[in-house]
């Protein structure tokens, strides 16, 4: 079940792993620490979170009178940033399965920590991920 998948280090270049992301499609990124152990998961969400300023998030009303060309330089904020800043202070669950794990286990575990994907690893080796919408492909697949 387990795809290939992006991986990036916690201290990788944001703005590369960005646009990994953009250019993919791509739900999230899987995070590796220095040893290339699962760190974290770092959802789209989450980048965009990253992105926005803070008082925007407050009130998006805001969003309409910011001047058209502060807002084209929004992406600015990843100029000299790693993977490891764009990530929440305080790190989720990982969401990680076990290769041999069943399709109802893994939606479980998607489910339960509301993340588009899953790391799936064999020991503390990354194989690869599973996405919502590959865990859905299957689960509705013809038996």
């Amino acid at each position: 079940m387990a795809e290939e998948f992006p991986v990036v280090g916690i201290d990788s270049n944001a703005l590369e792993a960005v646009k990994l992301l953009a250019a993919g499609h791509l739900p999230g990124l899987i995070v590796a620490d220095q040893r290339g152990r699962p760190y974290a998961v770092l959802p789209a969400s989450q980048v965009v979170r990253f992105l926005v300023p803070s008082y925007v998030q407050d009130d998006p009303s805001l969003a309409r009178v910011i001047d058209e060309s502060l807002a084209d330089r929004v992406a600015d904020k990843l100029s000299g940033a790693t993977v490891r800043k764009m990530l929440p202070a305080e790190l989720p669950e990982l969401p990680v399965v076990n290769h041999d794990d069943t399709i109802l286990e893994i939606a479980a575990i998607m489910a339960r920590l509301r993340c588009p994907l899953v790391v799936v690893t064999k020991g503390s080796q990354i194989l690869g991920a599973i996405t919502a919408s590959r865990l859905l492909e299957l689960a509705v697949a013809p038996r």
